[in-house]
């Protein structure tokens, strides 16, 4: 095995070593037709796209496309051999290898580029311009630049040729590397007045078939020996210039003159050593058109005048020179701004400074001169500023306080100092100087309003918020922080901070209490806001506290008189007429408002069609007279409702009774009327009623017993005729009675006068206790009219009416 393998590598690489060369010629056309490698390298042209031929150019770009279908090496892209090859070599290769892959060979291709005569001879420098002195003696020799050409071999540069001329010829030499050089030789004498200039042309022609040729201009100039030297019209010249002229601008020409001709004439202009530095950085001089411009920044202010010393020289052999002497006069220009110096400033200035108080120390000044120079110290804006210049010396101000200041109406200042100087156009300068004015307490805390009005629904949470006063301090820092807190005052024996509270820092304000609006109506106090500055300032603000009411209370029914729970009964006559008053209900809420609006409703009735309810007034009227039919006992539940959200009610139940006659008498009865909810005005009202109803009590007691004293007269009857006469007065009374209540009561009072009518008319006396102790009742005394047949005595009958 190692035998076959060796054997196997030795032929590889043998076919590895073989080279297969080809010669083209350089530029040929693309797609031109080079070699058939399937044929030259003894390849199957169908195997070539089964084993993967590829081409692989080496060290170069591939210039060619190699067909896998047929084999061919055909020209992708022109050549030219001098880019390829860069070094001028006779000989130009290009290496590349075919690849067959299954099993792998490897083809060496090396293809010549041979070269055409495609590249004319190219000078170096198209002019070749040649100073000759006319003194040069003939044979002089003057090297010339040679001609180059990028072909090689033949193609390359053969010979030169030189223009005719009388005075010149030239000498071709062959380098060792086979290039052609050439030499200019002088072979007369040279005569600059018979001829200044010689223009020769030089050619230089290749090998090629056809040959190829260049040019090259050779000018020479005949120099003049130099026998004069420069002269300038005069020795000094004088010039203005104004500063700051921009650079370039011409300050001068200088024009010398030299009888020489040539170069002997051509003047060179340069500055001396006599000419100082700075004059040299400002100045520039034109070598050859001796032009003097302006260089750098010329200011009046730092030189008023410039010498320059310059001198003329030729370009002789022999230089000769001259000199002149150049006085440089600058004009002042306005083109310096005023400027602004502070000399002393105070930054910062309490407001309650006087008027009069120094600011700052200002110096102006300017660089210009004259009326350039001449300059005007303002304020901007100084009709809106508090403050003035005042001009103390030459060139200084002092900036003084000329109004009070507030530091609440402008808390810093940007002064502006305007300096204009007289020149023209005037130039002016600003400088700013900020300046900062510290706070005094001088402004004491304002609330936005100066009387709060604040509405609190009762039965609210203690500690609820009910408002925040803030007030404001235009002041600074400590002068700014506020206190606020509640100035004491006593109601009822009741300080206003156990009923208020106010956050001493934001001044929010809270309620410590529940509030009852039956006995609270309303608060009045003050609030004061206090500065923390030296001394501190404050300010007060009234706070009314309006208490508002809510549905809380249920309405109260005091009449008819009833005891907790009880039924009330009435008791009528069946001849009752249409629209006979049967009772009244009267109740009463602690609210206010649309809160103790009361109205009454049917909520219950044994007969709709006998009895109304007046919704308003509450009177229970009959609608029609009793018939037969009608049962003898009547129920009527009513409810009163107050016109609360939601709204509060109590019901009442009235048992109607009907009778054929009225008794004569009955027991006085005592009906206790619970009433737990009174206010301190109800409560003097109800002694102050009582004590009244207590007076009129004991008189008619008294003309009662006095009645009781006299003789006993005969009972009188009375027939039924008359009876009925009294029935009806009764009734006419009892409707004349009847008209005084017809009002809903609001008051307490109201109530108890339209009670004492209502059941006065219907012969009850009502009787209040002068003092009622919490949970006593009021007693109803009810005493029922005689208006029967039964015989009676004349004093009662007398006391009756």
């Amino acid at each position: 095995r190692l035998i076959v393998a060796a054997f196997t590598f030795a032929a590889l690489w043998g076919f590895a070593l073989s080279i297969t060369r080809y010669s083209i010629p350089e530029e040929m056309e693309e797609g031109s037709f080079v070699a058939n490698l399937a044929t030259d390298l003894g390849l199957d042209v169908r195997s070539l796209v089964k084993r993967r031929a590829k081409l692989d150019v080496i060290h170069s770009k591939n210039y060619f496309d190699f067909n896998k279908e047929t084999g061919e090496l055909i020209i992708r892209e022109k050549m030219d051999r001098e880019s390829i090859c860069m070094t001028k070599t006779t000989s130009c290769f290009l290496k590349m290898d075919v690849i067959l892959e299954n099993p792998i060979r490897i083809f060496n291709i090396e293809l010549e580029i041979m070269d055409i005569n495609d590249n004319a001879p190219v000078f170096r420098r198209r002019t070749m311009p040649l100073d000759i002195s006319e003194a040069t003696p003939p044979g002089e020799r003057f090297s010339l630049t040679n001609a180059v050409d990028a072909d090689v071999g033949a193609n390359s540069i053969k010979t030169y040729y030189l223009s005719e001329s009388k005075y010149f010829i030239i000498d071709i030499q062959t380098g060792s590397d086979g290039s052609k050089y050439v030499d200019l030789v002088l072979s007369g004498h040279l005569d600059r007045e018979e001829q200044a200039v010689h223009n020769l042309i030089l050619t230089a022609v290749d090998g090629g078939v056809p040959p190829r040729s260049g040019t090259a201009s050779i000018i020479i100039n005949v120099l003049d020996i130099n026998d004069n030297a420069p002269l300038f019209s005069q020795p000094v010249f004088a010039v203005n210039v104004s500063e700051n002229s921009a650079a370039g601008t011409v300050v001068m020409t200088l024009n010398a003159s030299d009888l020489d001709e040539g170069t002997n004439s051509q003047l060179t202009y340069s500055y001396t050593l006599y000419t100082s530095e700075k004059t040299q950085e400002l100045f520039s001089l034109d070598p050859n058109s001796g032009e003097v411009k302006v260089k750098g920044v010329i200011d009046h202010e730092e030189s008023q005048s410039f010498e320059m010393h310059i001198q003329a020289q030729d370009r002789g052999a022999n230089p000769l020179s001259g000199h002149c002497k150049v006085m440089v006069f600058i004009i002042d220009l306005n083109d310096n701004y005023p400027e602004v110096t502070i000399k002393s400033l105070k930054s910062a200035l309490s407001e309650d400074v006087s008027v009069g108080t120094l600011i700052a120390v200002v110096s102006v000044s300017d660089r210009d001169s004259g009326v350039n120079g001449e300059v005007q110290l303002t304020l901007n804006h100084q009709q809106t500023l508090p403050f003035m210049l005042n001009r103390s010396s030459e060139g200084y101000y002092e900036l003084l306080v000329s109004k009070p200041l507030d530091r609440e109406i402008v808390s810093k200042y940007d002064i502006i100092l305007r300096v204009t100087d007289k020149g023209s156009p005037p130039l002016s300068e600003n400088e700013t100087i900020t300046l900062e004015i510290l706070d005094i307490n001088d402004n004491a805390p304002a609330f936005s309003q100066s009387f709060y009005t604040i509405h609190v629904v009762e039965n609210n949470v203690p500690g609820a918020l009910l408002t925040s006063l803030s007030a404001f301090d235009p002041d600074l820092n400590e002068n700014q922080y506020l206190v606020y807190f509640i100035m004491e005052k006593e109601i009822v024996n009741t300080s206003m901070s156990m009923l208020f509270s106010i956050n001493p820092e934001n001044g929010d304000l809270y309620a410590l209490k529940t509030f009852d609006y039956e006995r609270e109506r309303d608060f009045l106090f003050h609030i004061e806001a206090r500065d923390s500055g030296v001394p501190p300032l404050s300010s007060n603000v009234t706070v009314h506290i309006i208490v508002l009411d809510q549905n809380d209370n249920t309405p109260l029914i005091v009449s008819p008189w009833r005891a907790r729970g009880s039924v009330v009964e009435e008791v009528i006559p069946r001849s009752t007429d249409k629209g006979h008053l049967v009772a009244k209900v009267i109740a009463i809420d602690a609210d206010s408002e649309q809160n103790s609006r009361v109205t009454y409703q049917l909520l219950q009735i044994s007969d709709a069609s006998l009895f109304s309810l007046d919704q308003y007034n509450g009177e229970i009227r009959t609608t029609r007279m009793f018939s037969y039919r009608d049962p003898r006992q009547q129920r009527l539940v009513i409810v009163a409702k107050d016109n609360g959200e939601p709204s509060l009610s109590a019901t009442v139940t009235i048992k109607i009774s009907t009778v054929e006659h009225v008794m004569s008498f009955s027991e006085t009865t005592e009906l206790p009327l619970e009433y737990d909810v009174f206010t301190d005005l109800n409560l003097y009202l109800v002694i102050g009623l009582g004590a009244v109803s207590f007076l009129l009590l004991i008189t008619i007691l008294v003309i009662i017993v006095l009645k009781c004293q006299k003789p006993k007269p005969k009972a009188i009857k009375i027939p039924p005729a008359n009876r009925n006469s009294v029935i009806s007065r009764n009734s006419v009374i009892s409707q004349r009675s009847s008209t005084i209540a017809d009002s809903t009561l609001i008051s307490s009072d109201a109530y108890w006068y339209s009670l004492f009518l209502a059941e006065t008319r219907k012969g009850k006396v009502v009787v209040r206790q002068p003092i009622i102790p919490k949970g006593a009742g009021y007693f109803v005394s009810s005493i029922p009219r005689s208006i029967g047949p039964s015989e009676t005595t004349d004093s009662r009958a007398s006391t009756l009416e």
